[in-house]
């Protein structure tokens, strides 16, 4: 539990320190077949990680904590968690472009 709450990333340092383990894998055969098997297996937890971080995001705004608060809790910052909030993820490009007169890049839904 204190590991949890230490907000150090010390989880995130171990799974970056297996993917670098991937990498170090000498035989190009072998590096390569486990790498496959890493990506068959990455996509869905990428997204169950993703819709976890939003689920917090969105219970944060709901109890009225401010988007910059927020990013301080989570290390990213105010406008990711405005990404987040509206539920885009990926690069600019896949975001809806605003309309005209919309300044702060929302489209016309309410």
């Amino acid at each position: 539990m204190a590991e949890e709450k230490s907000g150090g990333g010390e989880v995130a340092q171990r799974v970056f320190d297996a993917l670098e383990a991937l990498k170090a894998i000498e035989d190009e055969e072998v590096r390569a077949r486990e790498i496959s098997v890493f990506l068959r297996l990455y996509g869905p937890k990428i997204k169950e990680l993703s819709d976890l971080r939003r689920q917090f995001v969105l219970s944060q705004r709901s109890e009225n904590v401010s988007v910059r608060k927020i990013a301080a809790k989570i290390g990213t910052s105010a406008s990711t968690v405005q990404d987040i909030e509206r539920g885009y993820s990926g690069s600019g490009r896949a975001r809806p472009r605003a309309q005209k007169g919309d300044e702060d890049g929302d489209t016309a839904e309410t």
